[in-house]
């Protein structure tokens, strides 16, 4: 999880969520990562990667940065967009790895936010719902 710093909201427009999932598809195929899941909040990120042999730290780093340079030349600002270091917890068993990846597409329930997963925009539930439905049954 990253959050935006003095939790304050970390995308203004929906060109923000845009611009942060074609940085994180970078990042994927810079650090040769797979993202399982994820989910843009207003003022946090959660992020369910895989990163093979590298740190995280890079992952994150080279996100974070390309996001606050983005993020603070659109609105004319300057410092940090993410507070702190991000949080991380290593996921080495399929029950913990369902258990994340349901938490984290679950968290705009939670929050409020929407009252189905799939109800959530920009979240990948809803991504993922409408592509199956344009799947054509033969």
């Amino acid at each position: 999880m990253h959050r935006g710093v003095r939790r304050k909201p970390i995308f203004e427009d929906e060109m923000d969520h845009q611009v942060l999932l074609q940085i994180i598809k970078t990042s994927l195929s810079k650090y040769n990562c797979w993202l399982h899941a994820y989910c843009l909040m207003t003022n946090h990120v959660h992020l369910l990667l895989e990163t093979g042999d590298i740190e995280i730290g890079k992952f994150m780093k080279y996100m974070s940065e390309c996001y606050a340079i983005y993020y603070n030349h659109k609105y004319g600002y300057r410092g940090h967009v993410f507070e702190s270091r991000y949080k991380s917890c290593l996921v080495k068993e399929d029950t913990y790895f369902l258990q994340t990846s349901r938490y984290i597409h679950l968290n705009p329930v939670k929050a409020q936010m929407a009252e189905y997963p799939e109800d959530y925009l920009p979240g990948p539930v809803r991504i993922w719902m409408e592509k199956k439905k344009s799947v054509k049954k033969i």
